[in-house]
């Protein structure tokens, strides 16, 4: 058996955790040929023993001396910094698990593409802020990218054997988050340890505030726009509870496509490192007898305004995409930090996007100049709230 090479950016948070996972249970197909991490020396330095990649990458510079002293004696080499990043996502390879949180991923995830390389994109922060520049990449080189966001997987698993042309309707479905039934009223004083219990799916601090703003719905939405352009009046949102549906393909015949599953995100990553194949998971299969009934409704635009503000940033295009995705970050990190209210996340970045205007980016470097910038005037928000 042909053993093919895997660069993991991310290794230790959630989705590469669920990745090496499934790696673990099916070594012999895989060999691993970089791991990062931003600042998780021990686990990173753990995980690079086990797997033994090429080069463990920390993102943190500060830290490199620590992952040196870890992996001394192993032969494995260490390096470190936003640079190093991009390096190593440029080493041959089969395959990029694209798992970084945030723009920190940006250019690395750029650096593979351009190189030629399949991506396989849990970074939806990445495909927020630059998809135009992203797409344009992927066309040049030739890469594929596969999404292992559940949703944007389940839609490209119905688009298989189908024709983009032929669709009528993408439908993303959204679990609405652990505040689904509750009223503005107590919202306003929901806490972060509230925020952060997503009623379904195990993940990070960030995309679990962003589930409960209905942000994350809003950014995928985004995505959806990049990685399958059937127009964007034609990508609908829909709130399903028991997020067992992931997504739908409605075609002009009106059949219409889902993808079902578990909520386990060892599901989509599992179809992204086997495409165009399939591979056994350990996940639990559905019991639909015993689910017993799916749940739809619209989303709620008032309660949940953000999926309307991520519509109108996509549909102006240029930098409104860049602004929103970097005002969000800041503004969810002085959420979980006490800083400022549940509501006040998606009000910072409206004022950040009613605030500037900037040209359209054409440069990676256009793209960190308008997060930065953008980032700076959240910043300012963040302090009239705390200061109000």
């Amino acid at each position: 058996m042909t053993q093919r090479r895997l660069s993991l950016f991310g290794a230790t948070g959630s989705v590469g955790q669920s990745t090496l996972d499934l790696v673990r249970r099916d070594g012999e197909t895989w060999q691993v040929g970089v791991l990062s991490a931003h600042s998780d020396v021990a686990e990173l330095a753990k995980l690079a023993k086990e797997f033994r990649p090429d080069v463990a990458v920390i993102a943190d510079e500060a830290r490199h001396t620590e992952l040196k002293d870890a992996l001394a004696g192993t032969g494995i080499e260490t390096a470190a910094g936003a640079d190093a990043l991009v390096e190593a996502a440029q080493r041959p390879t089969d395959l990029v698990m694209a798992a970084i949180v945030g723009t920190a991923g940006l250019a690395p995830t750029m650096a593979a593409l351009a190189a030629g390389y399949d991506v396989a994109l849990a970074n939806k922060e990445a495909l927020v802020s630059a998809g135009a520049l992203m797409m344009a990449v992927a066309r040049t080189s030739g890469s594929t990218i596969l999404p292992v966001d559940s949703e944007h997987n389940a839609i490209f698993q119905c688009l298989a054997g189908g024709r983009i042309d032929q669709v009528r309707r993408i439908i993303l479905t959204a679990s609405g988050g652990p505040f689904r039934t509750m009223s503005s009223a107590d919202m306003a004083i929901v806490t972060p340890a509230q925020a952060v219990a997503h009623p379904n799916w195990s993940m990070g601090a960030k995309i679990s505030v962003d589930s409960a703003t209905m942000m994350n719905k809003g950014l995928e939405l985004i995505e959806a726009h990049h990685l399958f352009p059937v127009g964007l009046d034609r990508i609908e949102i829909l709130v399903h509870p028991q997020s067992v549906i992931h997504s739908l393909v409605e075609y002009i015949d009106c059949s219409t496509l889902a993808q079902l599953g578990s909520p386990d995100m060892r599901i989509p990553i599992s179809s992204a490192l086997a495409w165009p194949q399939r591979m056994a998971t350990p996940c639990a299969p559905l019991d639909l007898a015993s689910i017993a009934r799916l749940d739809f409704e619209a989303p709620d635009e008032v309660r949940f305004p953000a999926t309307a503000l991520c519509r109108a940033a996509i549909a102006e295009g240029g930098a409104r995409p860049a602004q929103l995705n970097a005002a969000n970050e800041v503004a969810v990190a002085a959420f979980l930090a006490g800083r400022i209210s549940f509501p006040a996340i998606v009000d910072t970045v409206r004022r950040v996007i009613d605030a500037a205007a900037p040209a359209t980016p054409s440069s990676l470097q256009d793209i960190f100049s308008v997060d930065a910038a953008s980032r700076a005037a959240a910043q300012q928000f963040v302090d009239q709230y705390e200061h109000a």
